[in-house]
């Protein structure tokens, strides 16, 4: 099979719209399996690369999740309202960096150690954010504040603790249906 680049010869992009993110129309020649070049185009929405946290606190067997609304779930039938790990765009800085200043500013906790555990294309047929995954311990004694996000930002967000069961259980009931939240208390339950 013949190297990726030299399946793809990108023929146009258009810029569809650069307001919030940048949307792009890209027209390309993509080289089949099949040794035939095929003329395709796609829409890309580039927001950047992000990183999201789960607080865990082994001892006490609880998380730190928010609840804060997001338009795209309500206009998708959900009530908008979904139940995250705190996460952020990286914005120039490092995976680690940014997420320990997005942590803090959404849940009031001012974490030091995050353990990264790997990363993963959330919605790669359209969106082109790499998303880096952390897990970090947390306890009572580094709650610096009450965290809540930047209102400037348009951020309302509550936190919420529970234990890892009732987290995993919300998943079950369709309570909790954001994927990278998933992800990751999948992932802490697994390793348990």
């Amino acid at each position: 099979m013949t190297a990726t680049k030299e399946r793809v010869r990108i023929v146009e992009t258009q810029v569809l719209s650069d307001d919030w993110y940048v949307l792009k129309k890209t027209t390309f020649d993509f080289l089949r399996s099949d040794g035939v070049w095929q003329r395709q185009s796609r829409e890309t929405y580039d927001r950047g690369n992000g990183a999201t946290v789960l607080l865990f606190n082994r001892a006490r067997q609880t998380v730190v999740l928010t609840r804060q609304f997001r338009l795209p779930a309500f206009v998708n039938g959900h009530d908008g309202m979904l139940i995250e790990a705190a996460a952020g765009l990286l914005d120039n800085a490092s995976p680690e960096e940014r997420i320990r200043a997005e942590v803090e500013e959404e849940t009031g906790y001012r974490v030091q150690d995050v353990t990264k555990v790997f990363e993963a294309f959330m919605s790669p047929g359209s969106v082109t954010e790499k998303l880096h995954f952390f897990i970090a311990e947390y306890d009572p004694s580094i709650r610096v504040g009450h965290g809540g996000g930047v209102a400037a930002e348009g951020e309302d967000i509550e936190v919420i603790e529970w234990s890892l069961a009732d987290a995993l259980d919300a998943i079950r009931r369709g309570e909790i249906v954001d994927g990278k939240t998933i992800l990751l208390l999948q992932h802490v339950a697994l390793l348990r």
